[in-house]
């Protein structure tokens, strides 16, 4: 470590949306792409919102990107999904806790973020935005003791990363190398005994190509009630699903509850995508209910409150799986024994090629190679801004 990186000092904090075609996950997908297919959803129950995730605004926040820049003139950047809200919450609001601090005043940053939102944050859309910062800090800490992230947090439990696909074609994941395929469920309950019906049919064909050593999951995306999920789970343990994922609204802690209490010995089940913050995670564990959990790390609260998450996980005897997130996940799933395992989500419209994660945004992201992904030792997350993207500042003015 050297001694500027103790002294350093937070002189100003940007933040920016990102013009057209610059997303940077796949909530900003144009066009044609698997991950706004058919997929069961909580408001495919209405007519006009079933065929399509952006027809009722999966895309309207659009990318938040953060960037802290020290006295040194050395500048870390985080990105989430919060877009023009989020920047006006971190110019007006939050930059008051960090410009003139120490960079490695992290936690009591973050402590000061948190409590001064509570009235009108806790999860959601502010801590997505805190997410971002905290992600911008870690990121220019590392820079700042030329050090990678997972070094500042540990270092390595294991030499490389084991990856499962996230994608419409877990057979083509297979042949990629990836451990398992988890596919986005199709048909919910709105579509009665025959889209159930149907879920089942389309992984027996998957089961069928894919044999049975490879795993296979469904991602649910928070559209089920218990009694279609424990339906679900019961039809789909015969062909060997690994897990059923996010199957009931997030703050269904009873339902969770009573879900994993249900589903066949040895299917499991994992949620936390959308959960916020210790709090949140503390629910699902001391309620038991989720095998697996899967926190966001540009969403629930950033490194920082994911250590926290991790521990309360670890001392539960629960896996934490982080979602997506790329190099932003992959920094910390290699420095923890209760993460096994990480996601790889199949950014190719037709998930049949491994492409970056953040494309076109980031610069220098790393990808899996047969299913495994070595994390460079490069300061920081590793990754760099594409200075083709277009970044604007909406909110530069300061007000008190």
């Amino acid at each position: 470590m050297t001694a500027r990186a103790t002294t350093a000092r937070i002189a100003q904090v940007r933040a920016y949306t990102v013009g057209s075609g610059g997303g940077a996950d796949y909530h900003d997908q144009q066009g044609y792409h698997w991950i706004d297919d058919h997929i069961s959803t909580p408001m495919a129950r209405y007519p006009g919102y079933a065929d399509s995730r952006r027809s009722f605004g999966l895309n309207v926040l659009g990318t938040l990107v953060v960037q802290i820049e020290a006295d040194d003139g050395t500048v870390g950047f985080g990105v989430t999904t919060a877009g023009e809200p989020g920047a006006w919450i971190v110019e007006r609001h939050l930059s008051r806790f960090l410009e003139g601090r120490p960079v490695t005043e992290i936690e009591k940053i973050w402590d000061q973020m948190y409590a001064s939102t509570l009235f009108y944050g806790r999860k959601g859309l502010v801590l997505n935005v805190i997410s971002a910062i905290d992600l911008a800090l870690w990121d220019l800490l590392g820079r700042l003791r030329q050090e990678p992230v997972y070094a500042l947090l540990g270092g390595p439990v294991r030499d490389e990363l084991i990856m499962y696909a996230t994608g419409a074609r877990p057979d083509l994941a297979q042949q990629l190398g990836f451990v398992g395929g988890k596919m986005p469920l199709h048909h919910g309950p709105s579509e009665g005994a025959e889209g159930l019906r149907a879920n089942l049919a389309e992984l027996a064909a998957m089961r069928e190509k894919v044999g049975d050593d490879f795993w296979l999951m469904w991602d649910c995306w928070m559209s089920l009630d218990l009694d279609y999920a424990t339906r679900l789970a019961d039809g789909a343990h015969r062909y060997g699903l690994k897990w059923l994922e996010e199957a009931l609204p997030p703050d269904d802690y009873w339902g969770y509850r009573d879900l994993r209490r249900a589903v066949p010995r040895g299917l499991l089940v994992s949620t936390g995508e959308h959960e916020a913050t210790r709090y949140g995670f503390r629910m699902l564990l001391e309620m038991g209910c989720a095998d697996i959990l899967q926190p966001d790390v540009g969403w629930c609260g950033g490194i920082t409150e994911l250590i926290k998450i991790s521990a309360l996980a670890d001392a539960h005897g629960a896996l934490v799986v982080p979602h997506g997130s790329s190099v932003y996940s992959y920094h910390f799933v290699i420095t923890r024994t209760n993460s096994p395992f990480s996601e790889f989500i199949m950014m190719a419209p037709e998930a049949d090629e491994v492409v970056p994660m953040f494309t076109p945004l980031l610069v220098g992201e790393p990808v899996p190679v047969n299913g495994r992904l070595r994390l460079p030792e490069t300061p920081g997350f590793g990754v760099e801004l594409n200075p083709e993207v277009e970044l604007i500042r909406p909110y530069s003015g300061r007000e008190s």
